[in-house]
């Protein structure tokens, strides 16, 4: 059976934005038994992937190199016989556990001059983030075949109205994700208007990091409450979402949720929500995208000239 082992991205929306190229591996190669290495904060996400056998999870650090401790991981992958290894982050220390464990083909981008770790290897062309990824699924300079399959999680119904009631939630309701781990650039800063316009009542989801951003927004506030496997299961079962780009925005296009995707210093043509049921709101200012984790001209006005209107507008034709 042909085994492929893939290093996941650090990042949950990277992670979603990445299963385009694991479905085409599965069409191009049959019987194909794909296992994933992955963050223990992106593993929920990866677990609920039909295309993914086994999700190892990893306890490596943000930032740190723990040789010592990759070293190991490959040393007890060496004897699983993977054929190949694709490399999703650029960095040097990703590379390092497919290395040691001796798999033949180890492929991916050229990163931080990864020659030797990696044996095949790819240059940037600036594609969209799903594309960007579904390329290694092809020989370097072969074209990708498009459109490219949709992200899908799973999620059980019986699982969501236990999650629903562990927590108090009853009817219909909206998911709010206020937050974006990168910064606050990305962060609309009117969700506390949006829900006073609301007649729906609003469930707030996000991580411990984002609880600043979820002050005094009317609702069910989770922020920092829920797991992760958890929030998946709220934003399931939600009316509709509105979000910033963030992980929990990928999270809900693969669900297939009605969404509002809020951009500001980001881009929907880079990190789209890949679904159907996605509107996008960006202003498409002359500054915009810029990248950055703060504004660098000091004036914001990406977010905030995006007007609590416009977002309600939005969500009067998802029909939801």
């Amino acid at each position: 059976m042909p085994r492929i082992l893939i290093v996941a991205p650090n990042w949950i929306g990277d992670a979603l934005m990445a299963q385009p190229l694991l479905a085409r591996l599965h069409e191009k190669i049959p019987a194909l038994q794909l296992d994933v290495l992955a963050p223990e904060w992106v593993a929920a996400v990866l677990r609920r992937m039909p295309e993914v056998n086994e999700v190892i999870a990893v306890p490596f650090r943000h930032g740190a190199l723990q040789l010592r401790s990759r070293w190991k991981v490959g040393r007890s992958l060496k004897a699983r016989g993977y054929q190949q290894a694709i490399v999703l982050p650029n960095t040097w220390k990703s590379a390092l556990v497919p290395f040691f464990a001796d798999i033949p083909l180890r492929s991916g981008y050229v990163g931080e001059s990864r020659y030797g770790l990696l044996n095949l290897l790819y240059k940037k062309n600036g594609a969209p983030m799903p594309l960007h990824y579904a390329r290694l699924s092809e020989v370097p300079g072969r074209q990708v075949k498009e459109p490219l399959p949709t992200p899908l999680l799973e999620a059980d119904p019986g699982e969501i109205e236990a999650v629903k009631r562990r927590f108090g939630v009853e009817g219909s309701y909206a998911v709010f994700c206020p937050g974006a781990e990168y910064g606050p650039a990305k962060r609309w800063p009117y969700f506390k208007e949006l829900a006073a316009t609301l007649a729906l009542q609003v469930v707030i989801l996000g991580s411990t990091n984002d609880e600043e951003a979820a002050l005094g927004i009317r609702g069910k506030n989770l922020v920092g409450k829920t797991t992760l496997d958890e929030a998946i299961d709220l934003i399931a079962g939600a009316a509709y979402v509105v979000s910033n780009d963030s992980g929990l925005m990928h999270i809900a296009a693969a669900l297939g949720r009605p969404q509002v995707a809020l951009f500001g210093s980001s881009s929907p043509v880079h990190t789209p929500p890949l679904s159907a049921a996605a509107r996008v709101l960006w202003l498409r200012l002359e500054c915009s995208p810029c990248f950055e984790r703060v504004c660098p001209l000091g004036h914001f006005r990406c977010m905030r000239e995006l007007a609590v209107e416009t977002v309600v507008k939005e969500i009067q034709n998802l029909g939801a």
